[in-house]
């Protein structure tokens, strides 16, 4: 499972990273703006597991369920 963080450190952006190390969960970081906007994310954080985009509630729901 590949997964990979948008982040710029917002409040959001925390919560969700404290959640993945809450599971456990191994992720790259990426804080690159000009990536995040090639890619067509307007807001953050954005999770992406195997090439799948989650919004916060969506990747936040999705750590829960782990």
């Amino acid at each position: 499972m590949t997964v990979i963080l948008y982040s710029t450190h917002c409040p959001k952006c925390n919560v969700l990273e404290k959640k993945l190390k809450q599971k456990n969960i191994s992720y790259k970081e990426v804080n690159d703006i000009g990536i995040m906007k090639e890619k067509g994310y307007l807001t953050v954080p954005v999770l992406e597991v195997d090439d799948t985009s989650m919004d916060f509630k969506t990747a936040f729901n999705y750590v829960e369920s782990l």
